[in-house]
């Protein structure tokens, strides 16, 4: 921002457009600082190379754009100082609106800004003794700096009750400006009856406290708890007319009697799109600690997304079920993917025992893939491990394998490609090796294919899996990279005696142990990737699903209920979804002279989701008909069963019949009498006949 020196003429369009801009946006002078220090997001000369670190200095008179950008956005486009030449079209209206922001507060830091979601948990009811499935609160950072958590707790009168139970947020830890982390809380009453506490997370954010308000009702008496290990399934893209692969739904009890399901249905949009199967049953009581499964197919008969519920209704404590279901439906098509898409055997003594490291192969279209050819092009020193692989039909999906070996035979580099050839394509994987006369170590990990810990409850923890890292060769190892990498890295636990830079001698053996402790529902994944100095890589998949116990729908209202009185009008209602699943309300039955009242700040047209945390206004109008008393209510459904009533009463006060006219007799209302006879006239008379004959008596005064 080279000479700024401003005048604040001739702005034209581009102060209109600022001043529209201004309306909406509420500058961020943090985000201001970084483009004044670092210059344009698109690259360029910063701002402070011109006018110094800091605004406050003056520079060239930069002052003058404090909390003004329409002054800044006149200089570019007067290409005052060069101005023009270095900033043309390189901030954007928001940017110069921070920007401005900066300078008229260059003492500004980035602070944090936390908020913890939704802002109370309740727990359904709970034997006595036994420890609930835990429910979930999202600590966000909507600051621009750093949210740094001290501590995490419980606290209140029954705080005993309940327990930090995991999650990805932790005492020490640090949450980045936009992003977030979970708490895990559990509930294990020791009283029967209402039991309330409080989550309380300290951190450095305003306020230096979050909390959740928790609360659960202890029972005496068993009930039956459903869990399911996915509350939603994407089919993703579907050949239309194909029916999918099956996707299986595993239901638990984890409560302490007999679960019974009394109803399992599909409906929804697209709801013929689905056909159920498994061995879960209506009527078919699954004992405490019990499971059974339930498989979807989806079928669709058109390209474009398909959506549809799956509904399960029990005698469970925690309520009924909805499980999301959706997919698209697309023409056919084959394709596959490798992993990992780069495999390093590194180097191998000549002559030596062969190595042998997996390629897994995947199935990612929409149809059958069948695999025509597999082969090794490049060095003879890497070829296919013998054998059939691969050979049979892949599901869309599925998974293969694919062992390659290396066998050094000369000193120096070898390199070579997988090419895996099917319906449609290839994918290709880069092979490398390396071939000495010296003494180098040997790799060799026990695990040479996935690991999966198949299905664990949100927040707890699975056994941990031992892989054990061998060096059967004559040098000694370091390891270069040991790490857990993925789409859903952070599920998934590393520990055990390897370590970075830890060292393996020959002969030596060292343990990589694995777990998984799922952070949502669904099936999750990643990768453990470890390297070692001398090139060689292994990549194992780590697999697992995530079970959440459902939770309730957990709809308040407020109030519950409402006598409108004896005049007709309308009242809000408020609804808050105070759960942690998205409530679909579907319906609303009006009984007696009531009705819903359109309103535009209120809650939208039914059907609608109201979401964890969320609240909206439900409108209700009175018009009565008749007059007496009246009593009616509203009775809200939601997919899955559940219902919440208001109960509302008003009375109606009777009309008067035959009423007259209102007049105004006796001058303005002063008199009531209807008859000719009227006292007042003849009071006024006699006040009149005394005035007079006081002003006759007194001609000076009047």
């Amino acid at each position: 921002m080279t000479g700024f020196r401003l005048n604040q003429s001739g702005l034209g369009a581009g102060l209109c457009a600022l001043m529209a801009i201004g309306q909406a946006h509420a500058a961020d002078a943090v985000h201001g600082k970084s483009l004044y220090l670092n210059g344009p997001p698109s690259g360029g000369a910063a701002c402070a190379r011109c006018h110094s670190a800091s605004p406050a200095a003056n520079v060239s008179n930069i002052l003058s754009a404090a909390d003004n950008p329409a002054a800044i956005s006149a200089a570019i486009a007067a290409n005052r100082g060069g101005m023009g030449n270095i900033y043309a079209g390189k901030f954007s209206a928001v940017d110069l609106a921070d920007l401005a922001a900066f300078i008229g507060n260059p003492g500004v830091i980035a602070a944090p800004v936390a908020s913890l979601n939704p802002s109370s948990l309740t727990f359904s009811g709970t034997v006595l003794g036994q420890t609930s499935s835990s429910l979930s609160a999202t600590l966000a950072n909507t600051g621009s700096g750093a949210l740094t958590i001290d501590t995490i707790g419980v606290t209140g009168a029954a705080a005993a009750d309940f327990s930090v139970a995991g999650g990805t947020c932790a005492p020490g830890g640090a949450v980045a400006a936009g992003a977030d982390c979970t708490v895990l809380v559990s509930f294990k009453p020791a009283t029967a009856g209402v039991r309330s506490a409080t989550l309380a997370v300290a951190h450095n954010g305003t306020g230096g406290t979050s909390s959740v308000a928790l609360s659960g009702t202890g029972s005496a008496s068993p009930q039956s708890t459903i869990g399911v290990s996915a509350t939603s399934v994407n089919f993703g893209a579907l050949a239309t007319n194909v029916a999918s692969a099956p996707q299986s739904i595993t239901v638990s009890n984890s409560g302490q009697t007999a679960l019974t399901l009394s109803a399992i249905t599909l409906a929804g949009a697209s709801g013929a799109t689905f056909t159920l199967g498994g061995d879960c049953a209506v009527n078919k009581p699954l004992a405490n600690g019990a499971s059974c499964a339930l498989t979807v197919r989806a079928q669709p008969t058109a390209n474009g997304p398909f959506s549809g519920n799956l509904n399960l209704v029990s005698n469970a404590a925690n309520g009924n079920v909805t499980i999301g279901l959706a997919g698209s439906g697309a023409s056919a098509a084959a394709a596959a993917s490798a992993t990992p898409s780069v495999l390093a055997f590194g180097s191998q003594t000549i002559g030596a025992a062969s190595a042998t490291q997996n390629v897994t192969l995947a199935n990612t279209g929409n149809v059958a893939l069948t695999f025509s050819s597999i082969a090794v092009n490049g060095s003879s020193a890497i070829s296919v491990a013998p054998g059939t692989h691969c050979g049979a039909a892949l599901a869309p999906g599925a998974t293969c394998s694919v062992p390659l070996v290396f066998a050094a035979a000369a000193e120096g580099a070898v390199s070579a490609t997988l090419v895996a050839s099917y319906n449609g394509g290839s994918v290709q994987v880069a092979v490398s090796g390396a071939g000495t006369t010296a003494a180098v170590a040997t790799p060799t990990l026990s695990d040479a294919g996935p690991i999966g810990f198949g299905e664990i409850q949100v927040g707890k923890s699975a056994a941990p899996h031992t892989t054990v890292l061998r060096n059967p060769g004559t040098a000694a190892l370091k390891i270069a990279t040991l790490v857990i990498d993925g789409a859903n890295g952070g599920d998934f636990i590393l520990g055990g005696s390897c370590a970075v830079n830890g060292t393996l001698s020959p002969a030596g053996s060292c343990t990589i142990d694995t777990s998984f402790k799922p952070g949502a529902p669904g099936a999750r994944s990643a990768s453990l990737l470890l390297v070692t100095d001398g090139g060689t890589q292994f990549s194992l998949p780590l697999t697992g699903t995530g079970t959440a116990i459902a939770a309730a729908p957990a709809l308040t209202l407020a109030p519950q209920s409402f006598d409108f009185g004896a005049g007709a009008g309308s009242k809000r209602f408020t609804l808050s979804n105070a759960g942690t699943a998205a409530i679909s309300l579907s319906s609303a039955n009006f009984s007696g002279p009531f009705a819903r009242v359109a309103d535009a700040s209120g809650c939208p047209a039914l059907p609608f989701a109201l979401q964890p945390g969320a609240s909206c206004d439900l409108v209700i109008g009175y018009t009565p008909a008749t007059a007496g008393a009246s009593n009616g209510s509203v009775v809200l459904q939601a997919d899955g069963g559940g219902s919440w009533t208001i109960a509302l009463a008003g009375q109606a006060a009777a009309t008067p019949v035959n009423a007259p006219p209102a007049q105004n007799r006796g001058g303005g209302g002063c008199s009531s009498v209807r008859g000719g006879s009227d006292p007042m006239l003849a009071l006024l008379a006699l006040m009149a006949a005394a005035v007079l004959f006081w002003r006759r008596r007194n001609p000076a005064q009047s």
